[in-house]
């Protein structure tokens, strides 16, 4: 490998680690907001709340790793990319959900400002603990470049 090369190959690594984060600060935005507003603002059960706002925040996840993060243009591979990221999002919601569940539980009788911190934290700790794993998954194995023959 040339120096050009080894120079190259971590800056776009971090370049996707950077947007990788990006996408993840932002749809960890829109479940916390939908996760207060219901478990809150429309008193739904805090766990019910929890898979509703991740599972909104799944497919913006997605495109937008996949179009903006990697670069991937046209139509996704049902197999190889999209079948494993809503797996490996389904497996953190039902942590999350866990987690939410169980705060939730715990802080029942806490005012509803506090409660508005502490659920969407827990959801972010249970997210943000998976995060380094979902990235290594997405760099190396669906998001990684596969040979010509297995793109059509």
């Amino acid at each position: 490998m040339t120096n050009a090369l080894r120079t190259i190959a971590p800056r776009a690594t971090l370049q996707r680690m950077s947007r990788c984060l990006v996408v993840s600060v932002g749809t960890t935005l829109l479940s916390a907001a939908i996760l207060i507003a219901l478990a809150l603002g429309a008193g739904v059960p805090a766990g019910s709340a929890n898979v509703i706002a991740v599972c909104c925040g799944i497919a913006p996840s997605y495109l937008a790793n996949r179009h903006w993060v990697w670069g991937r243009s046209g139509r996704g591979n049902l197999a190889r990319e999209i079948v494993p990221f809503w797996m490996l999002s389904l497996a953190g919601l039902v942590a999350s959900t866990v987690a939410v569940s169980v705060v939730a539980s715990a802080v029942a009788s806490w005012s509803t400002s506090a409660r508005a911190i502490v659920l969407p934290l827990a959801n972010l700790s249970v997210f943000g603990a998976l995060w380094i794993v979902q990235f290594a998954l997405l760099d190396k194995v669906l998001f990684k470049p596969v040979p010509e023959e297995y793109d059509a």
